[in-house]
């Protein structure tokens, strides 16, 4: 199946694109998803994750404590690798069992660390970026989250910057601090006809949409 890896920084909007794209019959895996999934009360990775992390890790009601494991990956490297040392491998099976059971005109991975992974480039037949300024993402996340400006910027400083997702896409939507959601719309279903038109057939070139 003709395939999209979708990806963007922490409000960039791609949860929105992915669901645009979704209602118009793409097949859509989201990774981020998937990791919720593996980890709310009885998620397959709550115990791998208790016996890396210990009890506190595990909130009261047996769902990952997101709070404190934030704050743990995000302020030292080696935890975070521990805490994707256990996630990944059981986000991958999952992908593998979703894109096997995938029905649409093409796929959508929707993938958050897609460039800073370095796996994903050759199993998608393009990416797409999903693409703002970094104080526009600081701005729509403590408008939906609360999270401290502090703890956004260390959220993205392990990210990849803008520049490396931008060389890194064959495919742009921007959606930048003036772009209202009509406007987005548009810009989606511009490329969802695209990807339609090409999905049996290669696709070569760097389209942008803005």
């Amino acid at each position: 199946m003709f395939s999209i890896g979708l990806t963007g920084g922490i409000g960039s909007g791609k949860s929105q694109v992915a669901d645009w794209l979704a209602a118009w019959g793409a097949a859509v895996i989201d990774t981020d998803r998937i990791a919720h999934a593996l980890t709310v009360p009885g998620g397959a990775a709550i115990e791998p994750l208790r016996a890396a992390f210990g009890a506190e890790a595990i909130g009261p009601d047996g769902a990952l404590d997101r709070a404190w494991m934030r704050t743990r990956a995000f302020g030292d490297p080696a935890a975070r690798r521990q805490l994707e040392s256990v996630l990944h491998p059981l986000i991958d099976r999952a992908v593998r069992d979703q894109a096997e059971r995938a029905e649409g005109p093409y796929g959508v991975y929707v993938v958050p660390l897609l460039v800073e992974s370095g796996r994903w480039r050759e199993r998608v037949d393009r990416i797409c970026v999903v693409d703002c300024d970094p104080e526009t993402q600081v701005r729509r996340v403590q408008a939906r989250s609360g999270l401290t400006r502090d703890t956004i910027e260390r959220i993205m400083s392990a990210q990849a910057s803008r520049a490396d997702r931008l060389a890194a896409a064959d495919d742009i939507i921007v959606n930048d601090d003036s772009t209202d959601l009509d406007t987005l719309r548009r810009r989606v279903f511009q490329l969802h006809q695209a990807w339609c038109d090409r999905a049996s057939r290669p696709a070569d070139g760097r389209t942008t949409h803005g």
